[in-house]
């Protein structure tokens, strides 16, 4: 946690996940923070301890919207504005990552205490995924997620963390033309693979290999292990964060527009895969040009 006396500065960031082994710094791989890191080397503004992202994003997942929290000293925190914050550092940063937005906090502003968190999963991602289904048993599928629940058995358990989670919707996330290419899933927060394994759960009950009794029975005993499976994580996308300390308008899931259709088969599909990820990344490029200029 980054902990400072005085003010600091809240960053609105995102980025493409291909090129990124995750948000977390680790060692001998590329990740978010360890370019974030970087760029403020260069500047002259790092110092240890001066960086957290909200949100850990895993490799592969692409990001609209997660917030950093960098503390710096008064000096530049008087003499550079936000607006010359946010240019400074993109010019210091990669094509793949950028910041659109920096905001002055009071230290005592928590970055990791987002109010709600909204993920996109395009799900035409996962192999098999049918043209043709049921949208009523789709819809079933999403609205059996949403509440308070123990998700033990839709995550990755990890030590000391409490399982249970309040999913405030799940949503088809649709195309311009009304067609399902997705979920749109808001909560204060996740655990580890839970979206990805919501949405393997949900493909499986389309393809009717489960049904959505087995989704509510796998949620009302999590002491019995179940294992639905954990969809690709290219299909992620962090869309958006609330923050109570943050002025930022949520937007609601858009409405994906040019989205090709997945082709029948696996061989079309696998290489239907580079094309679906370059939409995606489009789709991206197209928000952060219009919040750097500030016409969301």
């Amino acid at each position: 946690m980054v902990v400072v006396s005085g003010d600091l500065l809240m960053v609105a960031l995102g980025y493409h996940g291909a090129g990124f082994h995750g948000s977390q710094i680790q060692r001998d791989v590329r990740t978010v923070q360890g370019e974030l890191t970087e760029a403020l080397s260069d500047l002259g503004w790092w110092s240890d301890g001066c960086l957290e992202i909200s949100s850990r994003t895993d490799a592969g997942v692409s990001v609209r919207m997660n917030l950093a929290a960098i503390s710096l000293s008064e000096s530049v925190l008087s003499n550079v504005g936000e607006a010359t914050f946010v240019r400074a550092l993109n010019d210091h940063l990669p094509g793949d990552l950028v910041t659109w937005r920096a905001q002055r906090v009071t230290g005592e502003s928590i970055v990791r205490f987002a109010s709600s968190r909204t993920y996109l999963y395009r799900c035409e991602m996962i192999p098999k995924w049918p043209q043709e289904f049921d949208h009523d048993l789709f819809v079933a599928a999403c609205t059996a997620f949403v509440g308070k629940h123990d998700f033990s058995n839709f995550c990755r358990l990890e030590a000391n963390r409490i399982p249970l989670r309040t999913v405030d919707s799940v949503e088809p996330w649709l195309d311009t033309s009304g067609r399902i290419v997705g979920i749109s899933v808001t909560a204060e927060s996740f655990l580890w693979n839970q979206i990805r394994r919501i949405a393997s759960a949900i493909h499986r009950v389309i393809l009717s290999e489960i049904s959505v009794a087995d989704i509510v029975s796998a949620l009302a005993n999590p002491e019995v292990p179940v294992d639905h499976g954990r969809a690709p994580a290219d299909g992620l996308i962090l869309w958006s964060l609330n923050h109570p300390d943050f002025q930022h308008h949520i937007d609601s899931p858009p409405l994906a527009e040019g989205f090709s259709l997945p082709p029948a088969g696996s061989r079309a599909h696998k290489r239907w895969l580079n094309l679906a990820r370059m939409e995606n990344s489009t789709l991206l490029e197209h928000e952060w040009i219009k919040l750097n200029q500030g016409g969301e």
